[in-house]
């Protein structure tokens, strides 16, 4: 198993602004948390294989995190000019995306098994097969934290990562769980 210095070497390479250790015993599953996505203020909820409903009750999620020893939160800040700069915020999203999809490939080619838990929906294909055929690549279909029942800024806070860095900033958070 890589050490923190590994994974912090990592997640370097792969475009992360901020990372830290992630205890796995202090992710809690929330469904009030998992809720949140029913109001479909993102517009996916029932439109994708990571999200609600599809992407499983809370507690099959709890049990498949029980198998896995360490974790890692990685973070992608980015400047934005005001909460309304939905081009500095969409950039960064994007960036965050591919630094995820950069280091869960990493992982994956030190053969290490991986649990990884995105900013938003999983992304990998143009459209979505949900819900008439089977996700095309199930393998690297990730489910956002939100969509896993956890509190992001909570999950941050118990793992001693910043959640906000300021108004002038976009920050996406994701985790990767290993074993």
């Amino acid at each position: 198993m890589l050490d923190f210095n590994d994974l912090k070497a990592i997640a370097e390479k792969c475009g992360f602004t901020h990372f830290a250790p992630l205890n796995i015993r202090s992710l809690e599953f929330l469904p009030e948390v998992r809720d949140m996505c029913a109001s479909d203020k993102c517009n996916m909820y029932g439109k994708s294989w990571s999200c609600p409903p599809a992407c499983g009750p809370l507690e099959e999620m709890q049990n498949r995190v029980e198998s896995f020893s360490e974790g890692l939160i990685v973070q992608t800040v980015g400047d934005i000019e005001d909460s309304y700069d939905w081009e500095g915020i969409q950039e960064t999203a994007k960036k965050h995306g591919e630094n995820f999809d950069r280091m869960w490939d990493e992982l994956e080619n030190g053969q290490m098994t991986v649990l990884a838990m995105g900013a938003g929906a999983c992304m990998r294909c143009e459209t979505c097969t949900y819900p008439d055929e089977q996700c095309r690549f199930p393998d690297k279909m990730s489910s956002s934290m939100e969509a896993c029942g956890l509190f992001v800024s909570k999950v941050c806070t118990d793992n001693a990562l910043a959640y906000n860095y300021g108004q002038d900033k976009m920050a996406f958070t994701s985790c990767f769980l290993l074993k």
